[in-house]
């Protein structure tokens, strides 16, 4: 019963999260676009990123899983991902940079 309400209770949050995103998409008002990159605005998600990748190095150590499959696969599949990104976004840049 415990993981039933577990579930529950994430998929509520999930929720939730999911509608304010939503209603600020349509009902927010307009952020101002910064685009300075600098070490403050780049700390904050390299650290995340960092806790990430050690919370996934742990949890590799614990279930005994074999290392070098795993980053293959993590890294081809990050790679092919990216160049996606990379791909669409000079594509929809292209299309739209004078609108």
């Amino acid at each position: 019963m415990a993981e039933g309400l577990r579930f529950k209770v994430y998929g509520l949050g999930f929720m939730v999260i999911g509608g304010n995103m939503i209603y600020e998409a349509f009902c927010g008002e307009e952020e101002k676009f910064n685009s300075e990159i600098t070490i403050k605005s780049l700390l904050l998600p390299a650290i995340a990123t960092s806790i990430d990748a050690l919370s996934v190095g742990v949890t590799f150590v614990f279930l005994r899983v074999k290392l070098f499959l795993s980053v293959l696969v993590i890294g081809v599949v990050t790679f092919l991902l990216s160049m996606l990104g990379v791909y669409i976004g000079n594509s929809f840049g292209s299309k739209w940079e004078n609108k």
